[in-house]
């Protein structure tokens, strides 16, 4: 399908990457690791076609169909959300243009026998089959359905798209993309700004994609979720393995471990040859075995071990002064925005040194109320802050208030002070911009890059309390890493809003779950919380949704038995279903593996095997399947 040969790009003088090879086949669902600033988003410009590489060849079939979902992208503005979609399908707006044009004619003309006339029913005609063909009386119905998927309400279809965030935007740009029929994907980050519902979508719509895709993201649990092959750019080389992130991650630590155990057993075998070489050379009699030696030892194809690139951040959050025992105070906060209500008579306190996480759906008003606690939006209630409480504020969008115009190192001295005007080589050092990286442009950076420069700003400002809106959005794993640790020893008040539960883990002491304008408060950590909840996920907690009392009617009230069963049969249903979609997913992989090598698949029979067992286990299932939900209908 694709060929990546010999691939090779330099910037500012660097490699970023130095003749790479691969190929993306059918079925590839490849996720694209590394360090912010490896090279992932060039990779992926290059294989759209968008930029060229300094060596190297791409080969592909003639008719393939590429589509590209970039992190910065560019809206006309003046239309409509609908309208917006709908430019996914610009074959079929050109066919219906020409429809509604000879329609028009048709309807106007009265010389029904001339040729003219005539002519115009043979075209009209055959527009008409093109525009089916082409999925025309199709396509209305599938963008609100993706849409929908996405996040957008239907009352939400005819608003301009300058009226949403650039989140927002991004979604909509991810839709025109997947109503195109195209072969491969390529998406950068695809998850930073879709909320949990809209990833379980994502996640859904992916695994049923039966085209090539590579995908760069810092999410774990996607990675895992919808990846069957992992690539990881290391400093100017590539690391390729058929396995998802974290089943990569282990094998590659095996691998390591087993080229240093053979290194370190070669490099004995070779001191032990040097040893004899320097004994024999001092005899006349045993020059030519020193010959000998030195000969075969030259030929010895010496054992590299692949190297880690683990230069990290080192960060750390002093606090300027020590703030009164209440750092934050919430009475009756309230607000809306127009006619959407986002928060009703909320109260909140914070305490000194408390570490709390803000969690639920987006559009819940989380990041609504970190701007009301910031002084950023206006609102009904009061908030307080306390004794000599000084707040430092990291929004979702930080790295979008950089100027692009100004280098790493402008943007640091211009927000320093007189005091710490001195220590800014030093804090940008920290954050991994060293030696000429601090005089590249803002606007060439990653976005992981300018999220890191954002939170290098963070520390020249005085600062007790952090108040963080989704910090790791565009950090590496190892970044995101280092940041929870610095957070942890962090002995100031945390606020941190997160979908992120591996980043929450062992970092907060309380919880505020956001939910119907109102939020609930748990005195303990995210695992606390989610024990409470009953449940396992933090993808399960984002979406539940509020359970229906029912009416206190006898006749309808159903006795604990009833109630106990139909739960348990609901769970069985709903593990059931996920069974049934994971072995649909597999059948459908070997499908498409047996279709694109018959011969090497026909040829081992534990193969057939496997997929006779699953299509097996798939129908009884399926049977189990219609017998849990006879008997829910019957209760």
């Amino acid at each position: 399908m694709l060929n990546v040969y010999n691939l090779s790009v330099a910037f500012q003088g660097e490699n970023l990457f130095e003749e790479i090879s691969f190929q993306l086949k059918p079925g590839d669902r490849v996720g694209l690791v590394g360090k912010n600033g490896a090279g992932k988003s060039t990779m992926l410009k290059i294989l759209a076609k968008e930029m060229q590489p300094d060596t190297g060849e791409i080969a592909s079939d003639k008719q393939i169909k590429i589509g590209f979902l970039k992190q910065d992208i560019d809206f006309e503005e003046g239309r409509t959300v609908l309208e917006e979609a709908y430019q996914a399908f610009e074959e079929i707006k050109s066919t219906e243009a020409k429809m509604d044009e000879i329609n028009h004619q048709l309807a106007t003309r009265t010389d029904y026998e001339s040729e003219e006339y005539h002519d115009l029913m043979v075209a009209i005609s055959d527009l008409t089959h093109q525009f089916e063909i082409l999925g025309g009386y199709n396509y209305q119905g599938d963008t609100e359905k993706i849409l929908q998927g996405l996040g957008f309400k239907r009352e939400e279809f005819n608003k301009k798209t300058e009226e949403f965030s650039g989140g927002w935007r991004m979604r909509i740009e991810l839709a025109k993309l997947l109503l195109q029929s195209n072969d491969i994907l390529l998406l950068d980050e695809p998850t930073n700004h879709l909320d949990i519902e809209s990833i379980i979508w994502l996640e859904s719509f992916l695994n049923n994609y039966t085209g090539a895709m590579m995908i760069v993201s810092h999410d774990k649990m996607f990675l895992d979720n919808v990846t069957n092959r992992t690539i990881e750019i290391s400093l100017g080389r590539i690391y390729d393995y058929n396995k998802p992130y974290s089943k990569y991650l282990v094998l590659r630590k095996e691998l390591r471990e087993q080229q240093l155990a053979s290194q370190k057993n070669q490099e004995k075998q070779i001191q032990q040859t040097e040893r004899l070489i320097e004994k024999f050379r001092a005899k006349a009699s045993k020059a030519s075995m020193a010959q000998s030696l030195i000969k075969k030892l030259d030929k010895v194809d010496r054992i590299e071990v692949d190297e880690d690139d683990n230069a990290v951040m080192n960060v750390r959050f002093p606090i300027s002064l020590q703030p009164g025992k209440v750092v934050i105070e919430a009475q009756n906060v309230s607000k809306n925005y127009g006619k959407n209500h986002v928060l009703e008579g909320v109260n909140l306190t914070i305490e000194r040194g408390l570490k709390t996480a803000f969690v639920g759906q987006n559009g819940q008003g989380k990041s609504t109320l970190a701007k009301i606690i910031v002084g950023e939006i206006p609102h009904d209630g009061t908030v307080k802050l306390g004794h000599n409480v000084q707040i430092g504020y990291f929004a979702q969008n930080q790295a979008d208030y950089l100027d692009g115009n100004l280098t790493v190192l402008d943007t640091m001295i211009n927000a320093a002070n007189e005091s710490n005007r001195s220590k800014v080589r030093d804090i940008l050092g920290s954050f991994l911009f060293r030696g000429e990286e601090v005089e590249k442009f803002v606007r060439v950076l990653s976005g992981g890059e300018r999220n890191r420069l954002a939170l290098a700003k963070l520390l020249l400002q005085p600062l007790n309390v952090l108040v963080m809106d989704e910090p790791t959005n565009h950090l590496d794993i190892k970044s995101k890493n280092v940041l929870k640790e610095s957070l942890k020893s962090f002995e100031g008040t945390l606020i941190l809003v997160s979908h992120d539960r591996d980043f929450l883990q062992g970092l907060c002491d309380k919880v505020y779950e956001f939910k119907d304008k109102k939020i609930k408060e748990y005195l303990g950590d995210i695992d606390f919380y989610l024990e409470q909840r009953k449940i396992t996920s933090m993808r399960e907690a984002e979406l539940a949704t509020i359970e229906k009392k029912s009416p206190k009617d006898s006749s309808n009230k159903q006795d604990y038995r009833d109630q106990k069963k139909e739960k348990s049969l609901k769970n069985k249903l709903s593990n059931l279903e996920s069974n049934i979609q994971k072995l649909e997913t597999e059948i459908k992989k070997m499908d498409v593996d047996l279709a694109s090598d018959y011969e090497k698949h026909a040829s081992n029979p534990q193969f057939f095997s496997t997929y006779e067992k699953m299509k097996a286990d798939l129908e009884r299932k399926m049977n189990e399947w219609e017998t849990v939900q006879e008997s829910l209908e019957n209760i």
